[in-house]
């Protein structure tokens, strides 16, 4: 598992192969990866938008953004946290993703750009 904090926002991520779902004789390999949002800060915040950069060892880099996470944006009162679990989809058995989250202070309107730290996905199998 990987972490971040950012203005007050700790976000960790934690990622899974997935091997029914991936055929690497055709160069499919899906990932899933959970994802925990905590409010440590004194205010509460709103999840506006993410950006993810996607790296495939395949040399491919694909940028993801759009509006909240799984459709939706959640709010977070200080203390609060909000889990989630999305997918990814390699040609190869190494990957990497990053990114951001756009929050917005529901007191004053300021917005907050909240790191997503890297995380690897390696198909186990390669690891020996």
């Amino acid at each position: 598992m990987v972490q971040s904090i950012t203005k007050g926002i700790h976000v960790s991520v934690e990622t899974e192969f997935q091997p029914e779902y991936s055929s690497p004789v055709q160069f499919h390999y899906v990932f899933t990866y959970k994802v925990i949002i905590e409010n440590k800060g004194d205010q509460t915040v709103q999840l506006l938008r993410r950006q993810w950069y996607i790296h495939d060892a395949a040399n491919a880099i694909k940028e993801v953004e759009g509006e909240g996470v799984i459709g939706q944006q959640p709010i977070l009162e200080p203390g609060q946290k909000h889990t989630y679990v999305s997918g990814c989809n390699l040609k190869s058995p190494f990957g990497k993703m990053h990114g951001y989250y756009q929050m917005e202070r529901m007191l004053d309107g300021q917005l907050i750009e909240v790191r997503i730290p890297e995380f690897v996905m390696i198909a186990p199998y390669k690891l020996n």
